[in-house]
Formats: C-alpha cells, structure tokens, sequence
C-alpha cells in the first residue's frame, strides 16, 4: 500500500522505547514505511508518528498517554498528521488505546508490525481509528524490510518470544512462546550485512541461549539443526561456531541469555571462535535463593557463580555485565545483603539496576510482602553505589592496555567539545579517544592506549597507534550521501547504573519488572 502519489511523500518519525527487541523492530517499520513511499521526517513535523512501545515499567503507561497528550494539539495544527501506537503496550492495552486518547489513528501488535502501512492507509481512507491485535505470530519479523540504524553494526533475530514463567515478567504474554528461526536464515542475513559492509552483528532473542528448543525434539527438528547440535553440542553453541565461519564478520555479541540455559559447550564456544566478543550480559536479578524461587528463576547464586566462574576462566579478560531487580515482593534485608554478595563475587563490568515495577498481569503484583517505596529506594542507592565502585575499579585494571575500538557515531555526549571520537572496544566497554590527524569515519577500527578510566568509560587520550579503514566506514560514508544523517527512530537504548529519568527502559525483558545483551 502506497502513500498517495498526488502530493509530496509523507514523513514519518519513530520514537522507541525499551529493549533492543523494540530497536530492531523499528528498524523494519522504518524499512515498511519507506518501501511504502513515505521519507524520514527532517526539521518540520512528521505526517506519521510511530510509538513502539514498552511495557515492562509500571510507568509506561503514564509516559505513553503524556506523549500522545503533548501530540494531540501538534495533530490538530497539523492537518492529516497520524498517530500510530504498537509494541507490548498496544499488545497489552488493544481498544483502550484508543478510548483514552481517541486521536490516535493506529493500534497496532507486537505480531503484526507488518500491518502497519496498509493500517495507516486504511485509517486515512475510512477516517476511522484501526486497531489489529493479532494473538501470534504472522509474519516472522526477519522477513519484513529493515531500514537498519548503523550500516557497521546490525542487530540479527535468531528467536522471538519466550517460554520462561518468571513472576516479574509481562513479556512472555505479549510475545508469545519462543520460535526459532532456521540456522540457513539466520546465517543467510549475516552474509548479507556482511557484503554490505556489517562488521559486527548482535544475535538476539528473549532468551537467546534457549535458541534451537523452538524446533521441539530434535529428532523432528530440521536437517541443519541435527548437524548444528551433531556431537551433543547446544543449537546455540552451534550458531556461535558457524558465525566464526563467515569471512568478513570481525565481531559477533549476543543477547539477552538466561542463566538456566547456559552450558559448558556455549563457554567453549565463545572462548574457541575468535569472532565472538569476551563480553557477556548474565542478568541476575536477584542474589537469594528465596527471591530466585519466588522469581520463579529456574537457578540459585551457587549456579550463577559457577557460571560466571568457568566464563572467567575461560575467556579471563571477559566483561560481564547484568540486570539485577530491587524490592521483588517478600525481598528481606538479608535477602538484599544476598545479592550484594553476588555483585561483590562477581564483579561485574556493570549492570543495569532496576526497582521493582508492579505489572499487572504478573503474579508478582498480587504477592505478599510489597516492599515500601522508601525502603526500596534506600536499598536501591546502596547497591548503585556498590556497583559504581566495582566498574570503576575495574575499569582501573584497563589501564595501559591497548584495545582495537570499533569507531562509532554518536556514543560520546561531550566528543565535538572534547575534539575526541567514540567507539566500543571488544569488550564492549566505551572508550573515547583524541581525535586523530587522518580522518576516521564511524565502522573504522583504531588502535589506542586506555590512559583514564571512569566508572561507565574509558579515555584514550595519547596518540592513536593505527587506524584500519573498513568496508563499514565506507559504507558509513556512501550512506552520507542520501539520507543516512537524518534521524527517523530516536532509539530508546539503557543508560548504566542509575536511570537518568523515567523514559530509561529496561535491558530488554530480562530486566524486569525485559530488552539483550
């Protein structure tokens, strides 16, 4: 369905919220959009404004209508303009929607943002709010157009839906039981975001390590999945393995997995294939065993432990980081102390930090024992500020180390005042480094010496020791000269530590109360 042809294109903005599922999937309604005819909106007011929604926090609700509130006279203004709501919270809240703020044009699902043009369209012809919620899946979202944010770092769907039964978590009812994507696909789309210049891809899924139980038995699962597991080895073990062997790709990263799911042979992969980055994001959660079971997390702290014990043995210069959830219903004082303990053991690089969120839906939100708002809070500030001292601490230990940074666009706040540039070491840790003489483009690698560490980053600021032009930086430089600088999808990604204000999302479904990593 096109937009009309007797007019300029329209223009469309998309504001995301939440986990890097949402991300990706703004990145196919961009891609639906534009193969529909429309353009990303420059300076002026769009013609379409997209919400892709969250919802996981307990205020995502408020924030959703306050939004739509501030659009409602920008919409009357603005003859023609549509509003269009999807994501968990259009899955979860359907006519509502539209009854609390009728000047919404589209509701639209988290199984069918394929909808989304012709529902525009349908709402303009019939001038009538269209809501479509389907139950499950339609179309597996991979197959859809993606107008992809970065042409040097991509993100790659291997599952989408979940089969777990935490307590905390909306998620599992919004997308759906997990299905898995064939190894062929999966590994089809790297070699295609590798020609176009893709350096590094980030697999993701609810629980991306359960990848390979969406095929049921294995005996009934598809010829590539039995040669992929053959030698008893984990389906994702496998397509870790198997993105060692596509010649281009120089960084693989992965995200959110789950604990329970997380073997020996998945270890061994990650430390054998030189493309898969030593970083791993582990959430947590809780540090008790009581709020483990209560969480209905099918593992305890030894486990855990044990996890992050034979990663580290492995692969020794690994940053892990995690989603860790404070006040669940019932949490003790000494259950609290529990989780300070794994935060102390553990040492993570960081972690994302979260007060419980009361869902309803959940069955945590009818539990005994709702913590006080204050009591949580205190506990709150005290586990941030534990955890701030360990990441700065052990971003000290990287000091003097030399790093290959993958030059990024638009990580550093400050880079334009500080002359400096941005960009991820392996480790997934931030560095910021002087600008160099020879101009270095977004998707370049540079070679610098960490000279100054901060708790959420490291700074470079000797001169940089090599600069490796990339297949990724021209194609950061061939996409300059179309659209490539316009910013269509504000991308609601997680800050560190403590939120910077209500609109930060959690680290995907993981991080309760997840989007993946």
């Amino acid at each position: 369905m096109n937009a009309p042809t007797n007019a300029a294109p329209r223009t469309y903005e998309i504001r995301t919220y939440g986990c890097q599922m949402n991300v990706h999937d703004s990145e196919r309604l961009s891609g639906l959009l534009e193969e529909a005819g429309y353009v990303r909106a420059g300076d002026a007011e769009p013609d379409v404004v997209v919400f892709n929604t969250c919802a996981v926090r307990e205020n995502a609700d408020n924030r959703l209508y306050g939004n739509l509130g501030h659009l409602r006279p920008v919409k009357d203004a603005h003859p023609g303009m549509q509003i269009a709501v999807g994501g968990c919270l259009a899955q979860k809240d359907r006519d509502a929607i539209v009854k609390r703020a009728p000047w919404v044009d589209v509701v639209f699902g988290t199984h069918n943002i394929g909808s989304l043009p012709a529902l525009l369209e349908r709402a303009r012809v019939q001038r009538e709010a269209q809501v479509e919620i389907e139950e499950s899946l339609v179309t597996f979202p991979s197959t859809l157009p993606t107008r992809r944010e970065s042409p040097y770092a991509a993100w790659v769907s291997i599952s989408v839906g979940c089969n777990n039964t935490c307590t905390f978590c909306i998620v599992p009812s919004l997308r759906g039981k997990e299905r898995d994507r064939r190894p062929g696909e999966i590994l089809a789309e790297i070699e295609a975001l590798v020609a176009e210049g893709v350096l590094e891809v980030t697999l993701l899924g609810q629980n991306v390590n359960a990848y390979g139980s969406g095929f049921g038995a294995l005996a009934a699962a598809p010829d590539e999945v039995r040669a992929m597991t053959a030698g008893g080895q984990s389906a994702f073990a496998g397509l870790l393995r198997a993105c060692g062997a596509v010649e281009g790709l120089e960084r693989v990263r992965f995200t959110s997995p789950h604990p329970k799911d997380f073997t020996d042979d998945v270890i061994a992969a990650m430390a054998e294939t030189p493309n898969v980055m030593p970083s791993l994001h582990m959430p947590l959660q809780a540090g008790s065993d009581a709020v483990l079971r209560a969480m209905r997390r099918s593992y305890r702290q030894e486990r855990y432990l044990g996890i992050i014990e034979k990663v580290r043995a492995a692969i020794p210069d690994a940053a892990i980081t995690t989603d860790i959830i404070v006040g669940f219903p019932g949490e003790t004082e000494a259950d609290f102390e529990e989780t300070l303990h794994v935060v102390r053991e553990a040492r993570f690089a960081s972690a994302f930090t979260f007060q419980y969120s009361k869902r309803p839906g959940t069955p945590a939100a009818t539990m005994d024992g709702q913590i006080p708002k204050e009591v949580v809070q205190e506990r709150y500030e005290r586990l941030v500020a534990l955890q701030e001292q360990i990441s700065w601490e052990e971003n000290r230990k990287q000091l003097g180390r030399t790093v290959e940074v993958l030059v990024s666009e638009g990580e550093g706040r400050k880079d334009e005042e500080t002359r400096r540039l941005s960009g991820r070491a392996p480790d997934n840790r931030l560095v910021h480094f002087t600008a160099p003489d020879e101009p270095v483009r977004p998707g370049d690698m540079v070679t610098v010496e960490v000279t100054y560490a901060a708790p959420h980053h490291l700074v470079a600021d000797k001169p940089v020791l090599g600069i490796r032009r990339t297949r990724a930086g021209d194609a950061w430089e061939a996409r300059q000269g179309g659209t490539g600088g316009q910013k269509g999808v504000s991308l609601g990604m997680p800050s560190i530590g403590r939120p910077a204000d209500a609109d930060t999302p959690a680290h995907g479904c993981s991080a309760a109360p997840r989007t993946g990593a």
